[in-house]
């Protein structure tokens, strides 16, 4: 697995919303498999101030260019984007948490 932790520019918003119905429909496709995603948020709890992933896949090169090739990397949405690889050692999600 692989952890994607993206921050955005600060002006991304407008671009973020209008980009969100390309965004959700490139993350049902692919080789590389979503495995919980959201948007990051500012303190108030509802800003949107980035992005988190957790995909798996068989390497990580297909991670980064399935981020490269994502509608909010070519809007300009992210300022910033890491990956990295990600060992799930607990789980704690339940249905209720959802």
């Amino acid at each position: 697995m692989f952890a994607v932790h993206c921050l955005d520019h600060a002006d991304a918003l407008p671009r973020r919303l209008a980009n969100y119905d390309a965004h959700k429909a490139h993350l049902a496709q692919g080789r590389v498999k979503t495995v919980i995603s959201g948007p990051l948020v500012a303190e108030d709890g509802e800003t949107m101030i980035g992005s988190l992933f957790v995909f798996s896949a068989e390497k990580i090169e297909d991670v980064r260019a399935f981020n490269a090739a994502d509608p909010f990397n070519a809007a300009n949405v992210w300022r910033s984007v890491s990956i990295n690889p990600f060992l799930m050692r607990v789980d704690n999600r339940s249905l209720e948490l959802l």
